[in-house]
């Protein structure tokens, strides 16, 4: 255990109590986001995305113990175990490491060695490996001719022998982990077009050649696709001739009667054994680098989305665009329930642009609307230029937002919207979703599988179980930092609250609905299988407001509140005065002034955690989503052909991948800007400079007309 403390404070560059703390902590069955917000004394204020990080790693390390553990018994158990093997075991960093270690142990199966072996021929091998006899081949060869055993002559014998020493061979450990270095440092991975003449997005791979050491994720997962589509052939070329050499170096022992035969078998041990699961491993290991990294993107876009600015207080329109089947219309008001709903016909092929303005005219006025959300898929440039002419024709100021609608159709049809709109059109639903992603980003999207979210690169061609697991840990983090109002949260997004799982969710809004609002947080523990523990998680996450605790609109555990009440009173204030304006102004001053070391002594509490304190009484019931970049609101539309080169535009970042950012500027498709167009000095990755939902000021630099595309500059 210690070993692993010490491997993973190295790797996270942490300290060793902290690794420790941690884990003890993670075995004890706390959560990460509980872990990250209120052990932050233990962790030593590990952010979420490092414990989780450590928590993967610990599963990694765990898991190579214990292979170590199997494998060392089973060599045992064979009677081979020498202190030497034993050390290389213990030494080994890899699970491929450990595994490459125990292939000569391994129950094998039938191979051209093992039936040499049968053959009585392991004894030849050893002589000829050993290079030490001085009679000749033939003549020691010829003794182990044996027609019962199917050795008909010397030739057998010899083929057999060299069979068992290409497979000796291709079991040393060390050749494997030398051979593997040696293709990484000059190797290169090379791919051709399975067809030429035929047209695909994989031609810039047709007669593609690049160092396997540089090659970037991004990259990698487009290869593997093209491969997997059957447009590419993939090779990697290895320096052949210098693995060959190393190995002979290593067995022939000067010019003797056996060197041609230990030629031989060196380079069909290579050809035949060693290179076919080199390849298999190294592009195993590119691609599993690669996913890691894609998954990264995609979990640090999804945040971004989730963690989304709300618009709060405003009744919204949700504008679902479509061409044949209509657009269709809802109308949410700011508590987000549905107040009407729609289909309307602007675009192809009906054209119904009149009667559609008299309909959008019409529900704004009888109910007030301030904005509208429109879908950013089909046909979404239409229905903007609709709605941007039709509000123009209403006397209040309108804005309208383009609404990523990703996963929205998936929503429609699921069993979750069937539930909550059991009498609404499963078309009409979306447009409802839509409008609710522009209120509170964060509310609705939990309803919809993390994959479906859309912001990333070739999610589909990663470990689909990888990707689920990290997208749950990073919806899981996001909602926790904002914290969840247990009165009006639906079950979709209590089942993400820490502790929380999706019964206990479904109990909390039964007992809500059976009993009407909750009152305190101590009144969960009320909730069928809501025990203490899941109790202890879950509390300081849960936002009660006009409860009978003003200190329960915070993020101040119930473990805390006698701090948090003592802390007041030494500034002479009680927790009622956190509801009066004036006061809590009077408050903010003071807790700014506070000597941390000395009232930390006093209330007998870390310097963190007060910390913490401090900050959520100065703010109470704060939603961190409001420092997020707001929504770009606009009421006029820009068309492609306004574009000009040199122009300067303000967009919100879309998605983000390894060589640039997607920017919506307002025409039919997102602008790109590369990694070489994000500054003036050297940019190592685009999430280091813009996140999903920033709000980017970038200039156009290339316009192509005839595919509607727009390079973008942020210099």
């Amino acid at each position: 255990m210690d070993k692993i403390i010490e491997i993973i404070a190295k790797e996270l560059e942490v300290k060793e109590y902290q690794v420790q703390n941690t884990i003890k902590l993670i075995d004890d069955g706390n959560t990460i986001p509980f872990i990250a917000r209120y052990r932050k004394e233990a962790t030593g204020g590990l952010s979420d995305e490092t414990l989780r990080t450590l928590g993967e790693r610990l599963t990694y390390l765990r898991n190579l113990e214990k292979r170590k553990e199997e494998v060392t018994k089973s060599i045992e158990e064979q009677g081979k175990l020498t202190d030497e093997l034993k050390a290389q075991i213990e030494k080994a960093i890899t699970l491929a490491e450990v595994e490459d270690i125990y292939r000569p142990y391994k129950q094998k199966k039938r191979t051209r060695a093992t039936i040499a072996k049968e053959k009585g021929l392991e004894p030849l091998a050893t002589i000829i490996y050993l290079q030490t006899d001085k009679r000749t081949i033939e003549e020691i060869a010829s003794q182990f001719i044996n027609e019962e055993k199917e050795v008909l002559t010397v030739e057998d014998a010899i083929n057999g022998a060299t069979d068992i020493i290409a497979e000796n061979i291709s079991d040393v450990a060390e050749y494997r982990k030398r051979i593997k270095s040696m293709c990484y440092r000059e190797g290169f991975i090379k791919t051709k077009a399975t067809n030429e003449e035929e047209k695909s997005s994989y031609e810039m791979y047709y007669d593609f050649s690049e160092d396997i050491n540089r090659i970037p994720s991004h990259r990698i997962l487009a290869i593997n696709r093209g491969e997997k589509e059957k447009f590419l052939k993939v090779k990697l070329e290895k320096p052949d001739e210098k693995i060959i050499e190393y190995i002979s170096r290593d067995v022939i022992k000067g010019n003797t009667a056996f060197t041609d035969i230990l030629n031989t078998a060196i380079e069909d041990s290579y050809k035949r054994l060693i290179e076919p699961s080199i390849d298999r491993e190294i592009r195993s290991d590119l691609t599993e680098k690669a996913e890691e990294k894609a998954i990264k993107v995609f979990g640090q876009n999804a945040k971004q989305l989730l963690l989304g600015s709300p618009i709060k207080g405003q009744t919204v329109i949700g504008f679902d665009p479509a061409y044949r089947t209509g657009c269709k219309i809802a109308v949410i008001d700011e508590t987000g329930k549905v107040l009407d709903t729609n289909t309307i016909y602007p675009t192809a092929p009906q054209n119904d642009v009149e009667g559609s303005k008299k309909v959008l005219v019409n529900l704004i006025n009888k109910y007030d609307v301030d904005m509208i959300a429109i879908g950013n898929g089909t046909a979404s440039r239409e229905s903007e230029m609709f709605v941007a002419d039709t509000i123009k024709e209403v006397e209040k100021q309108i804005h309208y937002a383009i609404v990523s609608e990703a996963g929205a159709s998936v929503y429609s049809a699921s069993k979750l919207a069937t539930e909550e709109y059991p009498d609404i059109n499963v078309s009409l639903r979306g447009a409802i979703s839509i409008a609710r992603r522009l209120q509170d980003p964060l509310a609705e999207l939990v309803k919809i599988d993390p994959k479906a979210i859309g912001v990333g690169q070739y999610q589909h061609d990663v470990n689909q179980k990888r990707l689920t697991e990290s997208l749950e840990g990073v919806v899981e983090d996001s909602v926790n930092s904002v914290g969840v109002d247990v009165n009006t949260a639906t079950p979709s997004l209590l089942a993400y609250v820490s502790g929380l799982n999706s019964s206990i969710s479904k109990n909390i809004v039964k007992y809500r609905d059976e009993n009407g609002k909750f009152k305190n947080r101590k009144e969960l523990l009320k909730v069928a299988k809501l025990g203490k523990s899941a109790y202890e998680q879950c509390a300081g996450f849960i936002r009660i407001y006009d409860g009978d605790n003003p200190l329960e609109i915070t993020a101040v555990h119930p473990e805390s509140y006698e701090v948090a009440e003592k802390l007041l009173a030494k500034i002479g204030y009680a927790k009622n005065d956190l509801k009066d304006k004036q006061k809590l102004e009077e408050i903010r001053t003071k807790l700014v002034e506070i000597n941390l070391k000395e009232v930390k002594e006093t209330l007998g509490v870390g310097e963190l955690t007060l910390k913490d304190i401090i900050a959520e009484l100065s703010k109470p019931g704060r939603d961190p989503r409001e420092e997020m970049p707001k929504q770009i609101l606009r009421s006029d539309v820009l068309k492609f052909e306004d574009l000009k080169e040199g122009m300067t535009l303000t967009g919100t970042v879309r998605n983000v991948i390894d060589f640039g950012a997607f920017v919506d500027i307002g025409v039919k498709h997102d602008g790109l800007v590369h990694i070489s167009e994000m500054s003036n000095s050297f940019v190592k990755s685009p999430s280091d400079i813009v996140s999903v939902g920033d709000i980017v000021k970038v200039k156009v630099i290339g316009i192509d007309t005839e595919k509607q595309k727009v390079k973008l500059s942020m210099k």
